[in-house]
Parts: structure tokens; sequence; C-alpha cells
């Protein structure tokens, strides 16, 4: 059981893409909402892509 996640650096990231349930997506630039982020409080899993194509994906819990 992991208590703890490494903390996620925004700093290639350019879009999050935040997975709701049943579905569909919110797609947010980084450089407009980087103030109103933090993972670390968010219950739930991510896929950082952003050394690829500058994406971080998060899927909250019941959607992971």
């Amino acid at each position: 059981m992991k208590l703890a996640k490494p903390p996620i650096d925004l700093d290639g990231v350019e879009t999050v893409i935040y997975h709701l349930p049943d579905g569909p997506t919110i797609r947010l630039n980084v450089h407009e909402v980087e103030e109103f982020l933090d993972f670390e409080l968010e219950l739930g899993d991510y896929c950082d892509t952003s050394s690829i194509d500058g994406t971080l994906h998060f899927f909250p819990k019941g959607n992971a």
C-alpha cells in the first residue's frame, strides 16, 4: 500500500487532461491554471507523459 506519492513536476507539462468518471475529459492549459493545481491533495492516479508530448493525465479516485 502506497501512502505517499512523489511530487509532480509541472515544468515540462503544457496540458493537464482530467479524466472524469463515465468518460468525459477536461483539458486544461497549465500556464493558465497552474496556481490552482495541487495534485498532492487530490485522490487518484496520474500518468505523466510530459517528456513525450507535454501532457499529464489525471484519473481521480473511482476513475483510475
